[in-house]
């Protein structure tokens, strides 16, 4: 095929430089520094993620007051007995035998066994046992006596009054049958009721 002739557009004078768009060479960035960008990128993705679900699940807050730390709780102590009164125990049940049992149970805590009797109420249908004081300032022996019974409640009352020594200080116990359950199972012998010289 014969050479086309040459015209003016394949003249290109050499001062004039490059004519015509073109494009400059893209410096390519080297891999270490690529990886090291992809590690550091990783390691902030993990440490957010732990954060975060540490913040979610309450394990750390922004709240600068400390935790209050438990302290175990004070036992209430009992209070002491007052062996100085007289005590009065009624029987408010049919449980045979209920009210000599508890007089035994206050003699044995220190009370004198000539100030405590034992007796019958006049009736036995009670339901809750009492403990009754005389006075204002014979509360806190009556809720000591109740606290050794197991007698969850106490009342003022001046019915009962000397029944057992005269002139002195006295508390009267109402045995009701949620005390029932301390009567013994063996009734008392005949001897061990003239002893106490009471019944019930």
């Amino acid at each position: 095929m014969p050479e086309p002739a040459r015209d003016r557009f394949d003249v290109i004078p050499h001062s004039q430089g490059r004519v015509g768009a073109h494009r400059a060479e893209n410096p390519g960035m080297h891999g270490w520094f690529v990886l090291l960008w992809a590690a550091v990128a990783t390691v902030v993705l993990i440490a957010a993620g732990i954060f975060l679900a540490m913040l979610a699940m309450g394990r750390i807050g922004f709240d600068a007051t400390p935790a209050p730390t438990a302290s175990p709780t004070a036992t209430a102590a009992k209070p002491a007995l007052d062996t100085s009164f007289a005590v009065f125990v009624l029987n408010g049940t049919t449980a045979t035998g209920l009210a000599t049992a508890t007089r035994d149970t206050v003699v044995n805590a220190g009370f004198s066994a000539g100030s405590v009797a034992a007796a019958d109420a006049d009736k036995q249908d009670l339901a809750v046992s009492v403990v009754y004081y005389q006075t204002p300032a014979d509360k806190a022996g009556a809720e000591a006596l109740a606290s050794l019974l197991g007698v969850s409640r106490i009342a003022q009352s001046d019915v009962y009054s000397n029944d057992v020594v005269a002139d002195q200080k006295q508390l009267t116990v109402v045995l009701g049958a949620d005390l029932a359950k301390n009567a013994p199972s063996v009734q008392p012998t005949p001897s061990d009721t003239a002893t106490d010289g009471s019944g019930g």
